[in-house]
This record gives structure tokens, sequence and C-alpha cells, in this order.
């Protein structure tokens, strides 16, 4: 469904914007106005030309356009494909091509005819590319241009490959990549160094001249450009604003991509509001960040100078809604995320009984719990809780080369010091050192590579697990199969997957789980260990001793909750921090320089200490109590 419980009025926005509940729902209707599109063209004996983008925005479009193609006969046969662009060099069947990705998405799975598919052509020498690329544009213009331009959007506002910068009536061309777009692609090269620098790409003005033009973009991490490119004014610095100008662009959002614009972060600037409790604490948290006061110095004139006004009327003072936020705010703080035992736990966010319970913390990777929650899982470890951690992937494809190199080395030594086979190992040795050294960047690792990354990551856990007091037996490495690829891309979630999950819970039977809601790690990874748990809790949720646990989602090395989003906030002492700090740090081999950073240059410790202490420091700003750090907690509801 749509999202429609904020007003409806669009002042701020200068594209129309559709936002709805998830990118599923979102997906299907845009792949459902393509359909309609082919069917109408082929009901007239027309080809439909189509726009295509690549990355994992578009992936749900693409997979309702294969089902609709095998379950209801959409035929691709006048079908027209231009994509948007291309990585330059790159050869077609690598695994970072987009005409590979277009192929394994879309094209090898629909009727369409490969002669009318068109993707740049990215094994062009120099002196190729420009007339390649006015060829490209030729073929468009003899089709009558484009009918729809699907895009999505990169965090520099970039569409396509048009960086900042690019010119209004650019056209399809090679051209250099930013080094926030390169930052962002290493995910999938295994390394910065191996991203290519330039790309071809069609141009603005070939996208604005498409008769219709639809962007999309899901997740937190494109809230803030979405808001630059829907609200703000048109700049070459932000190509995706150019949409601004054309007639039948409609920008296409999820709940979590649409947080910055106004009518969803502040829409009492747009309208009268149905003021719900939560809407109430994110204006009144708002109004302090804007006015730079705290809670309890808020006045009736602060309230009315910024559109909030009828909330006023509706409590009869600022006082009420003053206290009534900063008392829903102090109730959230705990030390004991366990619970208090023999306390009133009327005002607190976690159960005092039973005063021991039994925990799952599941980390998607193997460093996700402490990274994120390493403050609170030491303490519900020295408040006598029976704490476990289940490590969902093996994370193997995070580990450099020389670090697995490094490993067999050591075996091969001790090997030989205490009479073991040493022969075997010598032979592993050899055929690994020999398997690497052909190895090419963006190649998948052998085997016994991935099963050597593997034991590095999950001694590595372990020693993190005994530093916090978590004994062997209650670390859990359930290598969800899903993962196990030996690229960034992964196989959609399985049964097995979620089996691997219920047995467990079922197993342990918990009082609590805490689950990784941090949905913005660049490959994905995250987003599947998470809808694997909910799979899970919802097939078990009628057994009778679910009606106990409590789902706990924390975030931290990506990105934080918002303050008006915190249900369970645990303070983290300075020293408690330092021993945070020592757990991420056994984690060696994504010390100093993680093979996936993200777009954050900062290494995790650092992200992670930084996002704890901003949180502490804006309650601190909000008038209610100061601390070092704190690290966050959201409960997720199930029944």
């Amino acid at each position: 469904m749509i999202i429609s419980s904020y007003p409806t009025t669009h002042k701020f926005e200068h594209i129309p914007t559709r936002i709805y509940a998830d990118s599923s729902k979102a997906s299907r209707d845009v792949a459902q106005q393509i359909a309609d599109l082919i069917r109408h063209k082929q009901g007239k004996g027309q080809p439909a030309v189509l726009g295509l983008a690549t990355g994992s925005t578009p992936v749900g479009v693409y997979n309702e356009l294969v089902r609709m193609h095998r379950e209801e006969g959409l035929s691709f046969r006048n079908v027209v494909s231009f994509n948007l662009d291309e990585y330059y060099p790159m050869q077609p069947e690598a695994l970072q091509s987009y005409h590979r990705f277009m192929r394994e998405y879309l094209f090898d799975l629909v009727d369409i005819d490969p002669a009318n598919v068109h993707v740049p052509d990215g094994t062009l020498t120099l002196e190729e590319v420009e007339a390649y690329c006015a060829s490209y544009e030729s073929k468009i213009e003899q089709l009558g241009g484009l009918d729809i331009q699907i895009l999505g959007i990169g965090r520099t506002g970039h569409i396509g490959f048009n960086e900042p910068g690019s010119a209004l009536n650019s056209r399809t061309r090679l051209i250099s990549l930013d080094h926030i777009t390169v930052r962002d692609a290493a995910s999938d090269f295994f390394h910065e160094a191996n991203v290519p620098k330039r790309a071809i790409t069609m141009g603005v003005g070939t996208i604005l001249e498409a008769k219709s033009v639809i962007l999309m973009a899901w997740g937190e991490g494109k809230a803030p450009i979405i808001q630059e490119a829907v609200e703000g004014p048109v700049s070459e610095l932000i190509p995706a604003t150019y949409l601004q100008k054309h007639p039948n662009a409609t920008v296409i959002l999820d709940e979590a991509s649409s947080a910055e614009l106004t009518r969803v972060k502040a829409p009492w600037l747009v309208g009268r509001c149905n003021w719900d409790d939560k809407l109430i604490r994110s204006a009144v948290i708002w109004l302090c960040q804007t006015v730079d006061k705290s809670i309890l110095k808020l006045t009736d004139h602060d309230y009315s100078e910024h559109g909030m006004g009828d909330l006023i009327t509706e409590f009869g003072s600022a006082y009420r809604v003053n206290i009534k936020v900063f008392n829903e705010l102090q109730h959230t703080i705990t030390g004991w995320p366990g619970g208090k035992p023999d306390t009133d736990d009327t005002y607190r966010p976690e159960r005092r009984d039973p005063a021991k319970k039994r925990v799952i913390i599941f980390s998607p990777h193997p460093d996700d719990d402490v990274i994120s929650m390493g403050g609170t899982l030491i303490r519900l470890v020295e408040q006598g809780h029976e704490v476990h951690v289940a490590y969902q992937v093996s994370g193997n494809i995070a580990v450099f080369d020389d670090a697995a190199v490094r490993f067999i080395d050591f075996a091969l030594d001790f090997a030989k010091e205490f009479g073991q086979d040493a022969d075997r190992v010598a032979e592993l040795y050899q055929e690994s050192r020999s398997f690497l050294d052909r190895k090419k960047p963006g190649d998948v690792d052998s085997d016994e590579i991935k099963y050597i990354k593997g034991l590095i990551r999950k001694g590595e856990a372990k020693s993190a697990c005994r530093y916090c007091g978590i004994p062997d037996e209650r670390a859990h490495f359930l290598d969800m199969p899903f993962y196990e690829t030996g690229t960034v891309k992964k196989k959609p979630l399985g049964e097995e997957d979620v089996q691997i999950i219920m047995n467990l819970i079922e197993e342990i039977k918990p009082h609590q789980i805490y689950a990784a809601g941090d949905l913005s790690d660049p490959h994905g990874t995250h987003r599947v260990c998470l809808q694997a748990i909910f799979e899970a809790i919802e097939r078990l949720k009628d057994q009778a001793w679910m009606d106990d646990c409590w789902v706990w989602l924390y975030r931290g090395a990506w990105q934080e909750w918002g303050i008006e989003d915190i249900e369970m906030a645990v303070p983290i002492s300075p020293i408690e921090l330092q021993r945070k700090r020592e757990a991420i740090f056994k984690h060696q081999s994504q010390k100093d320089s993680a093979l996936f950073p993200g777009n954050d240059p900062r290494e995790f410790w650092q992200r992670a200490e930084d996002r704890n202490r901003n949180t502490a420091q804006i309650y601190d700003q909000l008038g209610l109590p100061e601390y070092e750090a704190i690290e966050a907690f959201v409960r997720y509801h199930f029944d």
C-alpha cells in the first residue's frame, strides 16, 4: 500500500513523489506500469522502448516482470531495451558487468530478442568510444525515443553515471567516476582499488527526452540525497534535480528512503496533522534541535512559531507536551537491558522477571554483535544472564588474501614443529599460494580459501566472545547457505536458512532476542539475515514459550536509530566503552582496513563510538542525564 498517514500536501516537493510501505509493493507497481506499456504497444504492433538500470534498486522490478512472463504470459518480443551505463573497461562476462547483471536478472529469463538488447560496450578501445556513443544515441532516436526510463540514484545524486557537473544537454559519453561513486562500488569489486575509474553512460539530455521517467530509491541511506533531489533547487551539482524539469517524471520511494522529506520528517510544516504519540515525540525533538533548547525549556511561542500551534491547543500548554515527551524519553533509559530484578518495572523498557534470562544475540557477520551492542552484551553477561551469540554468516569474503596465506603459513610451521601431517598442510599451502597468485580482482575464492577465511573470522569471533565472558559453547556459527557464493551477490533466502534460525531459537527458547535492524550494509547481508529471523519468529510465535520472548533490534555499524524511535537506551560508561573497543579489536582481519568498509572511511570501532557518543549527546541536549555513550534499541512486536 502507498503510505498515506501523513498530510497529502506536497508543497515542498518539485517532482511528483509516491511513498510505499515497502520496496516490494513499489517494485510490483512499477513492473505493472512497464507491463501495461508493453501490452499496449503490442496491441498497436509497435515496439516498447525501455531504458533500463542496474544495481540493487531495480531487482524487485525485474523479478516481478519475470514472474509476469512465466505466470501471466507477458511477452517481451516487442521490447527494445537500452541500458543506462556500463563500467569502462569491462568484459561482458565479468562478475561486475552490467551485461551479465541484465542477463542474470532479466534477459535470459524472458523471451526478449537478443538483437533488441543494447548495453554500453565496455570492451571498446578509447578511439572507438566516441563513434559508438553517437551510434547508441542514433539507435534510440530512430525508434522514436525511450518510452520509459528507469533510474536509481547514487549518493552524489547521479543518475546513470552522470556525476555532479554533468550538463543538462549531455549525451551518451565516456565519463570519469566521482570518488564517492568509486567508494560505493568497492564492495562489488572486492576493494576500491579494483573499481574502474570510468564508465560509458547515457547523458542527462538523453534521459530527459524519455516520454516517462521513474526514479526509484530504497533504504535509509538514500534519504538525504532524495530530499535534495525532490525538494532542492535544480543544480548541476546534483544531476537528479534535472528531473524537476521533466513533464512526466515520478519518484518512487519506500518509507525509509522518504525519511528526510518534509512531509515525513516535519509534516506540521506542510499542513494539519493527526498527532499520535510517535509524531508528538518526533515533533518535540525536532523543535528542540531547531531552537537549540532542552525539552523542558520549550515555550508556547516556540511551538506556535514552528507550525505546531494546534498541538498546544490540543494539550493546553507547552508544559504538558514537554512533560509527556520528557518522561517518555526518560523511561527509555536503563542500565539493566535484561530487566532489573526486584524493582517496579512499570516504566522500564524491559521486564524484571525472570531475573536471569536466556538471551540470543544474532550477529549477521562475525563482528556485528560487539560493534553494534558490545557494551550491552558485556552488561548482560555481567548481570548473570545466559547469553548466546549466533553468527549468521561466515563473513569469509571480507578477509584479505594475504591474511589467508599468513594463517596457512602458521599452520604449516605448527605441523612441522609438532610432527603433524605437515605434507598435507604443505600441499594445501602450495595449492593456495598458486591459486591466489593466479587470482584476478573479483575472482571467486576456491573452496579451500573460503574455508580458511571462514576459520579466521570464526577464531576472531570466539576470541571476542571469551573476552566478553561468553563461553565457547554459547557461540554458535550458523553458516547460513544463502551467503556462501564467494561473491558479493548472494542467493535468495531459502528454506534451509530459515530452518537453521528456527532450530536455534527452539533449542534455547530465549526470553530475549537481539537482531540487527541496521539495513544499510553495502551488500545487503543484514537485510537477508533479519528477514530470516522474522520468518522464523512468525512460524514459531504460536509456541507457548514465545509469549515470554521479546525481540530487540540494534543498529550501529552503518547508522543509528533516531531518538524518536528508541525504546531502550543503555548507557555506556567510559570504561565499558573501552572494553567494547577491545572486543572489536579481537576481529583483527577487519581492523585498520576492512575489505568492505562501505561509504564510511572510519574504522568500525570509530563509527560505533561516534554514534554511541552522539546518541548520548542528543539525550543530554534534550535535558536528560549526561552519559559517555548510549547503545539504542527498538522493540519488534511480532504478535
